[in-house]
């Protein structure tokens, strides 16, 4: 079994919460996971092969917040997220 890697580098994390919020704003729900295109370190880049990053959030209290704060748009979910990052965490 492949062994998972929580992802601690801050630039990765800041786009993988946009990413995160821009999934849930699409879908309507709190999604557990997300797919962000891979990183390439040279020549071309296929666009259609992704990178799956699980969502791990440790308190059901803030998924539910998460959870309320989508019908109230970008900013409002944003906001929640930055307020619980340290609750949210993503594996790969």
């Amino acid at each position: 079994m492949e062994k998972r890697l929580r992802i601690t580098d801050p630039e990765k994390l800041t786009l993988l919460y946009e990413r995160f919020r821009d999934v849930c704003l699409v879908e309507k729900e709190v999604w557990k996971e997300i797919f962000m295109p891979r990183e390439t370190n040279a020549g071309p880049v296929r666009t259609n092969i992704q990178d799956r990053y699980d969502v791990e959030i440790d308190d059901p209290a803030i998924e539910a917040t998460l959870e309320a704060n989508i019908p109230r748009g970008g900013a409002a979910l944003g906001a929640a997220i930055e307020e619980y990052r340290a609750h949210i965490s993503f594996w790969k």
